[in-house]
């Protein structure tokens, strides 16, 4: 975290370093001190921060959009008003002003998607309709309808309640056979998840809630003093879910019948790469499960997929989460393609079949392009004659 706020000071003072000596080196010093407020209150609000070493969500999420609306829309506008001034020197005949005024406008542009995804974006809540058939799929389960939820991020929804209450309303009126969540409860601590028990308990299925652990659920993003400790946290978030109803596959599997058809529901702990856990135990999770039986995975990680899942057998369907896109996406396109080769919906190789849910919550209050998503898989059986 303080690498990503030394980068902000850096960006942002070498900006204003730029606008001053090359954009406005002739205006009075009060009209340079007034351009530079914006840059002066963030530097202040970051300090202060720093200081007193409060990293609550709330904080985050007001640097965050400082960030946003302060240090992006600078760099902006500094990065086209620079490439003018190299275009001019060779094309004179261009007006370097053009190029201010093109930055200006690409600023403002910016703050206006911001303040959208601040205010608006991330509270807006979509179904998605996804079929999947398999020739696996019995007919007892054509038509089986699985809701699938990924990345809540409790804590953050904490300011608008009434936005999990929809979800929850919006979830049961589906009528699912079957809920399945596939990780991140929590933004940093189990106590996110008091506020919203009473309505998490009254999303009910069929056949039940199943869930599994994502990265932030095992609490590891958030300093501790001692008696306290991650593994306690993550204890308190496992019982908590119990308690509303909820039931966590943990590195195991369950079997869901329909008179002698069956499926298999498999779960295991966040199979983290990089920088992220890894508590997985895909063999152990699997070694009981029948091979002719349709089988959907539960794994909070998509990179999971490629890493282990599609070399071990009998695994048709594997439900994952974990990019949120970023929480931004324009057209086709979204910077999670930076980091994941699969980052969001339906992906398909030798006919196993993965949907990355982009998830219905954030831990940063903000979404552009891609809303909070509840997927609605329907399950369809294919009989060859």
């Amino acid at each position: 975290m303080a690498i990503i706020f030394l980068l902000l000071v850096i960006i942002l003072s070498l900006s204003d370093a730029y606008i001053l000596t090359y954009v406005i080196p002739d205006w009075s010093i009060w009209l340079k001190i007034l351009v530079l407020l914006p840059s002066i209150y963030y530097f202040i609000v970051l300090l202060a921060t720093l200081i007193a070493r409060s990293y609550r969500h709330k904080v985050l999420n007001k640097l965050f959009g400082m960030s946003m609306c302060v240090v992006v829309p600078i760099f902006i506008f500094t990065i086209i008003s620079l490439i003018g001034n190299i275009i001019v020197k060779y094309v004179p005949s261009i007006p370097v002003s053009l190029f201010y005024v093109l930055g200006i406008v690409a600023a403002i542009c910016w703050i206006i998607v911001v303040i959208y995804g601040i205010t608006t974006g991330w509270n807006k809540v979509k179904v998605e309709d996804v079929k999947i058939a398999s020739p696996k799929i019995k007919k007892s389960f054509d038509g089986y309808r699985v809701v699938h939820l990924s990345d809540f991020h409790l804590g953050t929804y904490t300011s608008t309640p009434s936005t999990v209450k929809l979800i929850v309303d919006t979830v049961n009126s589906l009528n699912p056979d079957l809920i399945v969540f596939t990780g991140d409860l929590v933004n940093t601590s189990a106590s996110e998840i008091d506020k919203f028990k009473d309505v998490l308990s009254r999303m009910k299925a069929r056949d039940g809630v199943y869930s599994v652990l994502g990265n932030h659920d095992f609490c590891l993003y958030r300093e501790y003093k001692k008696p306290y400790t991650p593994i306690k946290e993550l204890s308190k978030v496992v019982k908590a879910q119990h308690e509303i109803g909820w039931n966590i596959l943990r590195n195991e599997a369950v079997v869901i019948c329909r008179g002698e058809d069956r499926i298999n529901v498999v779960g295991v702990d966040n199979a983290g790469s990089k920088k992220f856990p890894d508590y997985s135990d895909l063999p152990k999770a699997v070694k009981d499960i029948s091979r002719d039986d349709f089988t959907i995975l539960l794994s909070h990680d998509p990179s999971h997929w490629r890493r282990e899942v599609l070399k071990t057998d009998g695994i048709d369907l594997t439900l994952a989460g974990h990019t949120h896109a970023m929480q931004f996406k324009v057209g086709k396109w979204s910077p999670s393609q930076w980091s994941y080769k699969e980052w969001g919906g339906l992906y398909e190789h030798d006919g196993r079949k993965m949907y990355v849910s982009t998830g219905i919550g954030q831990n940063i209050a903000f979404r552009f392009g891609i809303m909070p998503r509840i997927v609605l898989l329907e399950l369809e059986s294919i009989h060859n004659s």
